[in-house]
């Protein structure tokens, strides 16, 4: 810092200096020179003591100097222009004064005008009047009459003084407003007219007999417009709120208009004096005749003058008018844009959400405002959009419909401004949805936008609840102080993995997550449509157990035994409780848990207990009829919700046989007193408290030498040194710490590459390592995170050694060491490099030793031209590995659900038409789910992540909808909670006959709480019409000739011909269905002349079989070739190729076409959540349970566990079930 000597000046002397300390003053006490200090005398007397202080004054008062800051301000004119101008609030009213001084004088220049009377005489004041002229035409204008007035004294005097108070004004703010340029304040328009309407008043003080002259006060209106536009702009910055531009423009145009008006009314008014002396009340009447072009022509000015002036005041017209016009449209058409303002009163007296997302497309609006407005509390609700992106004409074309434009507001504004979100008025909001763009190619940028919009909006409304919509989940944390968060692919992945284990997990997740009636489909003449359609409309619902008639009576009993009671008698499934102490909730804490009054049930229904009604009597006079519950799904008509609950639950049930079965038997096995005869099988009760040594889910924690003697010798070592434990490393914060199977030590690095040998193994390809279980395999572009979460339930604790699938990554970029160092803790997962349209990347990674091939949709091709394309790769790629391995189970993400219609893709399919007429004939029914009966969906084969966004508007209604799903979906392990797994009926389990019966025997054996079925059933298809002439000769070919088809019928059995989804064999494929196919072929060539036509085009069709055989031939020698090239052996793939259509239907999970020579032949997949209890059971049934938690009771019972039955049904392998203990 400089040095400067200061010297002694008298100025440095006075005692209102500040002073500020030399360049060591700072060094040696820590004081910033350039801050406000106070005087240190001391200090700088110490500082003069130095050494050095030769530099500086040789007295130390010298040695600081104070200074004040904005001395300009205290001057005189600065105050004065403080009070008149910069201040808002002074100087709103000192304008609100002058407006009102303005309006005064044109309210006193009419009182003038009436009480003026030109025939009393006309003149100067205290002058000689002189008498009053009619006008004529011959004669010339008497001038007089418009120069002179009569004006009384009272009112001049009260004219003069508003005239000198408005002059004063006038000079006092041109004074303070001065910048240096003086003709620029002179010639401003305001000024001039100021001057005009006050200076000959003042004049007149001076000057008496001027004071009837002819004054234009009226042209104040003109200044008391100027007055008004400045006004409202103080009022504005005075209240610190923006108004609209629309509403000052439209406030100018007004004032405009009524200036134009006055003026014009004023001036012809006085000008016509010396014509036919019009009143005022006409002249106003001429004015708004000629301004609206109508001009009757019964009032017009007579005077030349007048007639100027009406000439001036239209030519004003036409050039104000206009441009006020114009600025007015566009105003409106940005308005139109950018939306308007959602205002203040509206937001205190009316409640609404507000929306913001990044842009707004056609489909995720309709998607959140049909589930937002579903709820019946919901409907007074308002939505106020903000979106930073110009509205899209859909979008706009779909907000001018009324039942939207009246609860819909959209803003154009970023969350990021406070004054956006000032006009969506967050702080009185009721919630705030902030979803993500999931179309974006840069996922973790769009979720980025999305943490700083959640930052944002809590800044500015803290207490208004959030519910973020996040896509990755390494983002997740950013997000935790919101009320709720879903996070995509955590989801995603999770759903994705458990549609391999449990078929269409997917189907049902979205089916209770979205709100329905259940009364999709009842018009349809399909039985499985109808039932399917009923049953969809299951939800998740809550109610405290003392308020509730459902659960009341069951207080002090068991869980399991209110679960089963109370489906059995209203028709509900209860699945989960959360303590009133406790804010966990726990799925199907077992028998263990006894109910309490306090306790919040959740529970599976088509309605909430509130809306239901209760009708015993009708329920009474059923059972005395002997109806066992009469299924209410079956006919396709509406039965109300009361009638269907009073219908359900009059099971009938035999009782008799209330011993345990052995410890040996299994779960459903046939009891052995009533496995014969004419009595029906009785199934043990389900026990009001829990009895310890009857309980089954304790079998996984069972003793491990079990397990290990049930290994066989050729499954190794490897298998038996698996581990029970958490996964050391999670690639992300905030996963949720899962029990798994673990390897005892990681994995090289090296060893999970599928493809490739390493110094470990010399294993590559799926085939040498010689896996048991059927591969799962996943096709990804990147290793993400959220891909953890498809290994993390496929290896958890509760699902068994020996049903754990081996797991292949198949991915188009190599994965990270961070996602390597995560994954190399599981055992069996792989992966490989490669994508799904390569052939020999899905030879190498094992596809015809598959199970499942899960196709995720790839962030790359999420944006497109044209928005629905982006699934057009993924969808021929699907189709192709469909053609080439049709006995391999694919489950695809899309990105649009509305693509979903073209997996399973058939040209001329008339069954595939029909669905698509009832998705539009329930999409104009308003439902929420009209894409819920394309087959695809329905068998959870297809899938879009779309579908969950309604998990996080739902939430709104029911805050424990993502905790519940969580935990379905086995992202969240609460201790004591259950978890979903699968069961499949066989025909073994056939005895049991209904749905209720098998409640009532997983309640009382096993404690496991059934919550849908999974069915699949065989369908006939009518492709075209050839197709059902073909099959017309078949049925008459084997009427003719049934003889010959003894030893075939023979050969396949007859036993699944009692069941529904049993198929017949495929004739065509069989060698000796092809010899009889033959035998009748050259019988119709002997019988031509009686079918000639239809022989004709039987034959025809089986060209065309003939030519599909080839093709699909071909299909497979380019497989085999392929094979052989990369040295792998074909027998996998000839195993899988020559599967006959019975073989491939008995595939449950199976939701493609299942045999290319029976186009018009096929099975199709459904889900009925929570089905009433007297369903039948079919088989092949796929039953979802949610199974108690084997570690909830693991200290109490660690010794009756040794005694209790094992062998239970497991969810992949129907016989046996892996007995281990931590």
């Amino acid at each position: 810092m400089a040095r400067a000597k200061l010297k002694n000046s008298p100025s440095e002397s006075n005692s209102h200096v500040k002073t500020v300390p030399p360049g060591t003053t700072e060094d040696v006490h820590g004081v910033s020179p350039l801050l406000p200090s106070r005087r240190m005398g001391s200090m700088g007397s110490d500082v003069g003591q130095r050494p050095h202080a030769e530099d500086f004054s040789v007295d130390s008062s010298f040695s600081q100097v104070q200074v004040e800051f904005y001395v300009n301000e205290n001057t005189f004119k600065e105050r004065l222009k403080l009070f008149f101008i910069k201040n808002q609030r002074s100087s709103l009213r000192i304008r609100l004064f002058n407006f009102s001084l303005k309006l005064l004088t044109c309210l006193l220049y009419i009182v003038r005008v009436l009480l003026d009377n030109p025939e009393e005489g006309i003149g100067c004041w205290e002058c000689e009047k002189q008498n009053y002229t009619a006008f004529n035409q011959s004669t010339n204008i008497n001038w007089s009459h418009i120069f002179w007035v009569d004006r009384k004294t009272p009112l001049w005097a009260v004219q003069v003084s508003i005239a000198l108070i408005s002059f004063l004004e006038t000079m006092l703010l041109t004074y303070l407003s001065y910048k240096g340029n003086i003709w620029e304040q002179i010639f401003r328009i305001s000024f001039i007219l100021e001057m005009i309407n006050t200076v000959p008043f003042i004049i007149t003080i001076f000057w008496p007999p001027l004071r009837n002259l002819f004054i234009p006060v009226f042209l104040n209106c003109w200044l008391a417009k100027y007055a008004l536009e400045n006004m409202i702009n103080d009022l504005h910055r005075a209240i610190q709120r923006t108004q609209s531009a629309m509403f000052n423009q439209v406030l100018i145009l007004i004032c405009t208009l009524l200036c134009l008006v006055f003026t014009g009314t004023c001036g012809i008014q006085h000008l016509e004096r010396a014509g036919e002396k019009l009143s005022l009340f006409k002249s106003f009447y001429f004015c708004i005749v000629t301004f609206s072009t109508v001009g009757y022509g019964d009032v017009t000015p007579k005077i030349w003058p007048s007639q100027l002036l009406v000439v001036i005041m239209i030519c004003v017209a036409l050039v104000v008018l206009p441009l006020q016009f114009e600025e007015l449209v566009y105003l409106w058409m940005e308005r139109q844009k950018s939306g308007g303002n959602y205002s203040r009163h509206r937001a205190q007296t009316e409640k609404h959400v507000v929306l913001c997302v990044s842009s707004l497309k056609i489909d995720l609006l309709m998607d959140f405002l049909n589930e937002f407005y579903a709820h019946p509390r919901l409907q007074d609700y308002y939505v106020v959009i903000l979106c930073p992106t110009e509205m899209d004409i859909q979008v706009r074309r779909v907000l001018q419909i009324p039942l939207w434009s009246q609860r819909v507001i959209y803003l154009q504004g970023s969350a990021l401004k406070d004054q956006d979100l000032m006009r969506a008025k967050m702080d009185n909001g009721e919630a705030c949805f902030i979803l993500s763009s999931r179309n974006e190619v840069d996922r973790t940028a769009a979720d980025h936008q999305t943490i700083l919009r959640a930052w944002a909006v809590k800044d500015f409304a803290p207490n208004c609840p959030l519910y973020v919509q996040i896509l990755k989940p390494e983002n997740k944390f950013h997000v935790k102080f919101a009320d709720h968060v879903v996070c995509e692919e955590e989801c995603k992945y999770a759903m994705l993995a458990l549609n391999c284990v449990c078929p269409a997990t997917s189907t049902l997740i979205t089916l209770l997550v979205h709100t329905s009636r259940g009364q999709e489909g009842q018009e349809s003449p399909e039985q499985w449509q109808r039932m399917y359609g009923r049953c969809s409309g299951n939800e998740v619902y809550h109610i405290r157990m003392g308020d509730s008639k459902f659960f009341m009576e069951y207080e002090g009993k068991s869980f399991t035994y209110a679960a089963f009671h109370a489906h059995k008698k209203y028709g509900v499934c209860l699945i989960g409780i959360r303590r009133e102490e406790n804010k966990s909730i726990l799925l199907n804490p077992g028998p263990r848990h006894i109910m309490a009054a306090s306790d919040t049930c959740f529970y599976i229904n088509i309605t909430k207990e509130e809306n239901s009604a209760f009708i015993f009597k009708q329920e009474e006079k059923q059972k005395k009829k002997g109806f066992a519950g009469r299924g209410s799904y079956d006919g396709p008509s509406r039965l109300p919700v009361h009638s269907i609950i009073a219908s359900m639950g009059t099971v009938a049930m035999d009782l008799q046989n209330t011993e345990c079965r052995p410890a040996n038997s299994s779960k459903l096995a046939l009891p052995a007193e009533n496995g014969s005869g004419t009595r029906r099988p009785s199934i043990a009760p389900v026990l009001e408290l829990a009895d310890t040594s009857s309980l089954l889910p304790c079998d996984l924690l069972s003793d491990q030498s079990e397990d290990e003697m049930t290994q066989s010798d050729e499954e190794g070592s490897a298998v038996l040194e698996y581990v029970k434990g958490y996964p050391p490393n999670s690639p992300y914060i905030g996963s949720s710490p899962t029990l798994c199977h673990l390897l005892p030590e990681k994995a090289p690095f090296c060893c999970l590459r599928l493809d490739k040998g390493c110094k470990h193994n010399s294993f590559e390809d799926a085939k040498a390592y010689g896996f048991k279980n059927k591969l799962i395999i996943v096709s990804a572009e990147t290793a993400g995170n959220g891909l953890y979460n498809f290994i993390v339930p496929l290896r958890a604790y509760y699902r068994s050694r020996k049903e754990l699938n081996p797991i292949v990554l198949l991915l188009d970029n190599k994965p990270e060491h961070h996602f390597l160092e995560a994954i190399c803790c599981f055992p069996m997962v792989y992966y490989m490099e490669g994508t799904i349209d390569n052939l020999d990347s899905l030879l190498q990674c094992g596809i015809i030793y598959a199970d499942n091939l899960v196709v995720v949709d790839k962030e790359s091709t999420m944006s497109a031209e044209e928005d629905y394309m982006a699934d057009a790769k993924t969808i021929v790629n699907v189709q192709t590995m469909f053609r080439l391995f049709p006995s391999l189970s694919i489950i695809t993400e899309l990105t649009h659900p509305s693509n979903m219609r073209f997996m399973q893709f058939r040209a001329k399919d008339s069954y595939s038409l029909a669905l698509s007429k009832l998705e539009k004939r329930e999409r104009e029914n308003g439902s929420n789910l009209a894409f819920m009966f394309r087959l695809p969906f329905a068998a959870g084969r297809v899938f879009s992540i779309s579908m969950l966004d309604t998990l996080l508007y739902q939430s709104f209604v029911k805050d424990y909808m993502i905790t519940i799903t969580r935990l379905l979906l086995g992202l969240d392990t609460t201790p004591g909670s259950g978890y979903l797994c699968a069961m499949k009926i066989t025909e073994d389990d056939l005895w049991i006959r209904t749905y209720g019966r098998l409640f009532q025997k997983l309640c009382s054996s096993s404690a496991e709480i059934p919550i849908g079925i999974y069915r699949t059933e065989s369908h006939m298809f009518a492709t075209s019409e050839p197709h059902d002439i073909r099959a017309q000769s078949q049925i008459s070919i084997n009427v003719e000739d049934c003889e010959d088809t003894k030893d075939v019928k023979e050969h396949w059995g007859i036993k699944t011909s009692h069941h529904r989804n049993s198929c017949s064999s495929d004739q065509s494929e069989h060698p000796l269905l092809r010899r009889k196919s033959m035998q009748w072929a050259r019988r119709l060539s002997r019988k031509g002349n009686k079918h000639s036509s239809k022989t004709a085009e039987w034959i025809s069709q089986q060209r065309l079989s003939l030519y599909r055989r080839s093709e699909r031939q071909e299909l497979s020698e380019l497989v085999k070739n392929r094979m052989k090239h990369l040295g792998l052996p074909t027998t996998g793939y000839e195993d899988v190729a020559n599967l006959t259509a019975s073989d491939v239907m008995n595939r449950v999970n199976l939701g493609y076409l299942q045999d290319e020579m029976n186009d018009h032949q096929n099975t199709l997949s459904y889900v009925l959540i929570n089905p009433p209890p007297d369903t039948r059971l079919e088989l092949n049934d796929i039953v979802y349970l949610i199974r108690s938690d084997p570690l909830a009771h693991v200290a109490n019972d660690g010794h009756s566990r040794k005694s209790s039955c094992s062998n239970k049904l497991g969810s992949g392998n129907p016989e046996t079930r892996d007995e281990t203990q931590l």
